[in-house]
């Protein structure tokens, strides 16, 4: 009788030792493709926000160096007037630096914030398709008529939506920015 010292697998062995590398390889692709699913949606989202803090920093620059503002239904755009902020009313005019009517608004249609240079008979949209503005509203603090002269003109910006175009990657956001103007309305 020859005696056989020689180990080795079995063939039952090695299946199962291949069969839980396989399943270990699979989950971990799996986790991969999520991390990178994640990178996707937050470099897309990223890109978005970006686009909503540019238009809203275009706004509040303008607003800055602008005079006369206004708010509301109304078709006289360019009395100063304070604004309250009545429902119903999310736009805002005033004149530009280079003495342009300068209106925004929510077009919600669209549901996004549109700007216009010709006093209201045009608007371009200045949010990407994937901003969804929900609330836009405005109000107008030492602007109107009877006010002090010394009062510096303030307007608060309240914006609400959110942003991505699935349901999946959405995130909501509220924003609040307050713009002091530069220089003092003159009567």
């Amino acid at each position: 009788m020859k005696n056989n010292n020689q180990k080795a697998f079995t063939l039952v062995e090695i299946l199962v030792a291949v069969g839980i590398f396989a399943i270990i390889v699979m989950m971990s692709l799996g986790a991969l493709t999520n991390i990178f699913d994640a990178n996707r949606k937050s470099q897309s989202l990223k890109a978005i926000m970006t686009n909503l803090n540019f238009a809203v920093e275009v706004m509040t620059r303008e607003m800055r160096f602008g005079t006369n503002y206004h708010c509301g239904t109304s078709n006289t755009l360019t009395l100063p007037q304070n604004c309250p902020n009545a429902p119903g009313e999310n736009f805002i005019s005033f004149l530009g630096s280079n003495g342009n009517q300068i209106v925004y608004r929510l077009n919600t249609t669209t549901n996004q914030l549109e700007r216009s240079e010709d006093g209201g008979n045009s608007y371009l949209g200045i949010t990407a398709p994937e901003i969804n503005v929900q609330a836009l509203s405005f109000y107008v603090i030492g602007a109107g008529q009877g006010g002090s002269a010394l009062q510096q003109p303030k307007v608060i910006i309240l914006i609400r939506g959110f942003a991505g175009s699935k349901p999946t990657s959405q995130s909501s956001f509220n924003l609040e920015t307050t713009v002091s103007q530069r220089l003092l309305d003159t009567p």
